[in-house]
């Protein structure tokens, strides 16, 4: 008889795998070297984090009893050790690492001054997005700074080629790892400048902290800043952040990255153009389309099939408006006419001085009653005008002896005294 298969829970199985890990000793007490990522610190205290190096990765979990004792406060890029044991959480069947004691690594120096370099280059603007570039969309010419054998070239090379082969690279030879790699870096990035290139790539595979370390160097930074080409760095993995990173005009997560960011992607760009080619076709077809139906409604239009009609009416209408001023004109003579043959027959232009006899004969009136009341005139007759000190005496009662009198005669003056008033 067929022995009958024995099928486990999922649970089960996971739980057998934590029960395997926790009875081997070189499971049960592990020592660790790694960076920190992916932090998260819980309400509750515990700690929850990757634990990685160059090629792999683990989480680690520290609880909060065992995170009390920290003498410093975890964050992503902490090169740590750690010691702990490796068990599986059974929920989801994921091993991971149970850290009871860690402590800041060598690299805990490095980390500090990084911050520091990072905190003085940004307080300088060095990191502005005022002061970035843009990078040409459709490049020429590229420059490479790197590494001239390794990973990091090929793939920016391959991926170029691939993409976008109409254009052209330019390796720039240089030491990316030791002491003297940041003096290599600057030196190359200088001389970059005296190229004619759209575009400089910066870079270098992944590594350690301290294998990246040139690139957190200030003379590197102010390297870049002072770069008149667009630069994109490319230094490290994905999670790798580098001083170069925060001063480069775009930061690629990968040498190939950086690649892909440099140029389009042909085939793109091809169907790109023939879309556009559709397009413009489209375009022009409709337009065609519409300018001839525009033609063929003004060829058939009644201007165009009888030109002559409309200037046919024009004439008319000038005729028109030449009659209509003649006659206006015409009119306006012939009542200026009337206007003045009826001024030459009045009485007054033919004789003007009948005008003035009415006023002349009222003034001969006034004249004649002046003259009749005018004391003068009597004096004509032979009377006279006797005056005693200017006063006109009118009775003998006036004057008595020896008043010296004036007698006003027509043609002068008497003078005489008072010898008898009877």
């Amino acid at each position: 008889m067929e022995e009958e298969t024995k099928y486990f829970t999922v649970t089960q199985y996971n739980q057998a795998i934590k029960n395997f890990l926790d009875s081997k000793e070189e499971c049960r007490s592990v020592h660790l070297k790694g960076e920190i990522s992916n932090f998260k610190g819980h309400t509750r205290g515990h700690l929850y984090f990757t634990l990685k190096d160059e090629e792999s990765r683990i989480s680690a979990v520290m609880f909060s009893s065992s995170a009390t004792s920290l003498n410093f406060t975890p964050k992503d890029g902490d090169e740590v050790l750690v010691d702990g044991r490796i068990s599986v959480y059974v929920p989801n069947g994921g091993y991971q690492v149970y850290v009871d004691a860690m402590n800041l690594s060598g690299n805990g120096d490095l980390l500090k001054k990084f911050e520091e370099l990072k905190k003085k280059l940004m307080d300088e603007g060095l990191f502005d997005v005022e002061h970035k570039k843009p990078i040409p969309k459709y490049p020429n010419k590229i420059g490479i700074v790197t590494a001239p054998t390794g990973a990091a070239i090929r793939d920016i090379l391959s991926t170029i080629k691939r993409r976008y082969p109409l254009c052209e690279t330019i390796l720039f030879p240089s030491l990316v790892q030791g002491e003297e790699a940041k003096f290599d870096v600057v030196r190359q990035i200088e001389n970059a400048q005296n190229y004619d290139l759209d575009i400089l790539i910066v870079g270098r595979g992944g590594g350690s902290i301290e294998d990246l370390w040139a690139f957190n160097e200030e003379i590197v930074a102010r390297a870049i800043y002072a770069s008149n080409i667009p630069i994109i760095s490319a230094v490290g993995h994905e999670p790798d952040f580098t001083i170069a990173d925060f001063v480069a005009d775009l930061r690629a997560p990968t040498p190939t990255g950086a690649a892909e960011m440099a140029v389009p992607n042909m085939v793109d760009l091809i169907n790109y153009l023939n879309q556009m080619e559709i397009r413009l076709n489209k375009s022009v077809t409709t337009k065609i389309d519409y300018l001839t139906k525009q033609f063929k409604t003004l060829s058939s239009s009644y201007v165009l099939s009888n030109p002559l009609a409309t200037f046919e009416i024009k004439e008319q209408k000038l005729d028109t408006l030449i009659d209509s001023i003649i006659k206006d004109v015409n009119y306006k003579l012939e009542t200026s006419k009337t206007k003045l043959k009826n001024l030459t027959s009045v009485r007054v232009l033919k004789k003007p001085t009948d005008l003035f006899l009415p006023s002349k004969n009222t003034l001969e009136l006034i004249v004649n009653k002046l003259e009749l009341l005018n004391p003068l005139s009597v004096l004509k007759k032979g009377y006279s005008v006797v005056k005693h000190e200017n006063k006109i005496i009118k009775s003998i009662k006036e004057v008595k002896i020896n008043d010296e009198l004036k007698i006003k005669l027509l043609d002068g003056e008497l003078k005489t005294n008072v010898k008898e008033v009877k």
